[in-house]
């Protein structure tokens, strides 16, 4: 353990070490859960291990604190921060614990420091990570003196609050990207030309749905072929159904009408397709990639039912009219679209690396931070 300690502290602030329950009041005894049929809809924040999770009438806190997931896979996998600052009025359950601190720059020290270190040692269970409030107490945390913690948290909002402004412009960028492919679609299929008909979907394909067959998961052989649902392979198993190429349409689920991915896709080769997705199948590739990026620039909701647990039935499918033109006009468009998508794709995927850089970048400075090497020289260097 005491590795552990001081591979996180760095051996500046060696001195300056107490358990968590030395420098702050544990509050998890004022929190309650409440089941979502009894949630009275209303304006304070109900919050859970990750952050807000619904929003509720009434509220049990009205003042600076910080809430640590309790438990949940994100305890290991650190995928989005563990510890997060909240204020004003809310209701907390029982997957965070509420912690209060005398001074808010402490607080936010503290938070810091917990999202910069790995909780392995004080997190029980694998299949459901738990950190429990006697571990949480009992973690070793820096706290040097108070003019130390506001020089350490001066320095880390600053440079943060420059980091997420530089995500959020590259995230503005992956947004126009992606807009401009879905108005250059938008402009293809609203301009149509010489000899381009309208038809029904089932005029211009055969539905193969009579020949997918879901598998449980427990009944799934493991194997080599993958296994497709509504939204793209859901898992890989030993034998098939089809080996030809086709176009998946999404039959189920919230993304009909989210549109998070797409709700047609292409496949080919040797497959298994639950009852989920529609399989269709066309005379030639450039009319399955037509219509497949046809069916992603539209919105489906005319053609779904259930608000719910949204459907797309197979006669509603067929319904769906498409434009069809000349087999050497589906050609063109689909060539290039190809490119303009392969375009868009990289441009995006060198957003996203510059993302994963930042996020690097924040792990660099804390690691600096709580090991006494960060100065605002240095931050201004980084």
């Amino acid at each position: 353990m005491t590795d552990a300690i001081y591979s996180g502290v760095g051996m500046s602030y060696e001195n300056y070490l107490k358990r968590l329950d030395e420098i702050c009041e544990n509050l998890d005894r004022l929190r309650e859960p409440i089941s979502k049929n009894k949630r009275e809809p209303g304006p304070y924040p109900y919050y859970g291990a990750s952050g807000i999770v619904d929003h509720v009438a009434d509220y049990i806190f009205d003042e600076d604190l910080l809430l640590v997931s309790e438990d949940g896979a994100n305890l290991l996998d650190r995928t989005y921060p563990i510890a997060f600052s909240i204020s004003g009025k809310n209701w907390v359950n029982n997957h965070a614990h509420v912690l209060r601190f005398l001074d808010k720059v402490s607080q936010r020290l503290i938070e810091y420091y917990l999202n910069s270190i790995k909780l392995d040692p004080w997190v029980s269970g694998m299949a459901q990570p738990k950190l429990n409030q006697r571990n949480l107490n009992s973690i070793p945390v820096p706290f040097p003196p108070l003019p130390e913690q506001k020089r350490i948290v001066g320095i880390l909002d600053e440079a943060f609050e420059a980091i997420d402004q530089a995500k959020a412009n590259i995230e503005r960028n992956i947004e126009n990207a992606e807009e401009l492919f879905q108005s250059k679609l938008n402009e293809i299929f609203s301009q149509r030309g010489e000899g381009w008909e309208e038809k029904r979907l089932e005029e211009v394909c055969e539905n193969l749905d009579r020949m997918r067959e879901p598998i449980s998961k427990k009944n799934r052989e493991e194997g080599p072929y993958p296994y497709y649902g509504a939204s793209g392979i859901v898992d890989y198993v030993a034998d098939y159904i089809f080996d030809e190429d086709l176009l998946l349409v999404s039959e189920d689920g919230a993304n009909l009408l989210a549109r998070t991915y797409p709700i047609a896709f292409s496949i080919s080769g040797k497959n298994w397709v639950n009852n989920h997705a529609h399989v269709l199948r066309f005379e030639n590739m450039a009319s399955q990639r037509f219509i497949e990026y046809y069916l992603n620039s539209i919105k489906l909701d005319p053609w779904v039912s259930g608000m719910a647990q949204p459907k797309l039935n197979q006669r509603n499918l067929h319904s769906i009219p498409v434009p069809f033109p000349p087999l050497e006009d589906q050609k063109k468009v689909v060539s290039g679209l190809d490119v303009l998508k392969n375009d868009v794709e990289a441009i995006t995927e060198a957003y996203k690396n510059k993302i994963n850089g930042l996020e690097e970048l924040k792990k660099s400075i804390l690691q600096k931070a709580f090991s006494g090497e960060l100065t605002a020289n240095e931050h201004v260097a980084a």
